[in-house]
C-alpha cells in the first residue's frame, strides 16, 4: 500500500511502498508542486528504482526554476538506497 498527500504546511508525506505500480499516483501529486517543498519519508518503508525516477523527475523540473525537494525523516534503509544510487549528491537529505 502506498499513500502520498500534502499536509497543512505544504509538505509532501509519503507512506508505504513506492514502487513501479505507484509511480502514476506519486507523479500526479509531485507534478502539482511549483516551489521548494519538504518530502517526509518517515512512514515510507520501501522505494524502488521507479520511485527514485519519479522523485528525480520532480527535482529536475523544480531545479529549472531555482526550487528543490528537501527529503526529510528518512530511515537508514531508505537513506542507503539513495546513497548507493548516488542520489544523495542530487537531493538535500536531512
Amino acid at each position: 500500500m502506498f499513500d502520498i498527500r500534502t499536509n497543512e504546511q505544504g509538505d509532501v508525506i509519503l507512506s508505504g511502498r513506492l514502487d513501479a505500480a505507484q509511480t502514476d499516483k506519486a507523479s500526479e501529486v509531485l507534478n502539482r508542486i511549483t516551489g521548494s517543498v519538504n518530502v517526509d519519508f518517515k512512514d515510507l518503508q520501501y522505494i524502488s528504482s521507479a520511485g527514485l525516477g519519479v522523485l528525480l523527475a520532480a527535482q529536475k523540473r523544480l531545479s529549472q526554476t531555482g526550487n528543490r525537494l528537501k527529503l526529510i525523516n528518512m530511515s537508514s534503509h531508505i537513506r542507503d538506497v539513495f546513497h548507493y544510487a548516488r542520489f544523495d549528491m542530487i537531493f538535500e537529505i536531512q
